[in-house]
């Protein structure tokens, strides 16, 4: 079920959008604080936002360029500033599409069809995960701490997205391998231990020391609350 994260101030408009969405099975969360947008946006991870323009405390616009900072996630505006001006602006800011209103139901149902068709390959992995900070984007496969992008190798990304879907809990290195070997790459346990140890070292040297913990007997972890 692909998830939308709605950023309307307009009550109507926002139940009307929810209603028609779910109905058509879509999950649909919707901002409840709108000086904590990005914050709510990372907490729902979801697969597409629905921004609008004119909102409290900071418009549309400021919002998409901090969702854009860690996220490629596909951002539909609804206005009804529509004129070219804010159509380009909103384009500028890092905006996939626009939507007038009054909008019609379908017509919006449809764009956001569309989108999802062209950003995702049905994966149910959630766009980004973020820990202490460090944002873990599944779309471009990178890491960024900081406002600064870490470069991680293919089987330093992969044990890292497996530990942060499994944040709390600890995965034994067997998983570890496993999550590897269903790629085109066949890893022992040095090659993991190796992998893991580049990861570790990279993450302390962007300032993330202790970011990945080792249960000894067990596997490894990222805790919760550090």
């Amino acid at each position: 079920m692909y998830k939308l994260f709605l950023v309307e101030d307009d009550p109507g408009i926002a139940e009307s959008i929810q209603t028609l969405a779910k109905s058509w099975g879509f999950q649909v969360d919707t901002v409840s604080d709108f000086g904590r947008v990005v914050q709510e946006f990372l907490a729902s991870a979801p697969h597409l936002v629905l921004m609008d323009i004119s909102l409290p405390f900071y418009n549309g616009y400021h919002w998409c360029s901090q969702i854009r900072k860690i996220s490629k996630v596909p951002i539909l505006f609804l206005s009804s500033a529509s004129d070219n001006m804010n159509i380009v602006m909103a384009m500028n800011m890092g905006a996939d599409d626009f939507v007038s209103k009054p909008f019609d139901m379908a017509v919006l149902i449809a764009k956001v069809q569309a989108l999802l068709r062209r950003s995702y390959d049905y994966s149910t992995t959630a766009p980004v995960m973020e820990h202490r900070g460090a944002f873990l984007n599944t779309g471009d496969c990178s890491l960024t701490y900081g406002g600064e992008r870490i470069d991680l190798s293919k089987n330093e990304y992969r044990i890292l997205l497996c530990l942060m879907e499994n944040k709390g809990k600890v995965v034994s290195r067997e998983k570890l391998m496993q999550r590897l070997w269903e790629t085109d790459c066949f890893v022992d346990e040095n090659t993991l231990t190796v992998n893991v140890g580049r990861l570790r070292k990279k993450l302390e040297t962007c300032g993330l020391p202790g970011f990945i913990s080792t249960k000894f007997g067990m596997g490894y972890v990222i805790e919760d609350c550090v």
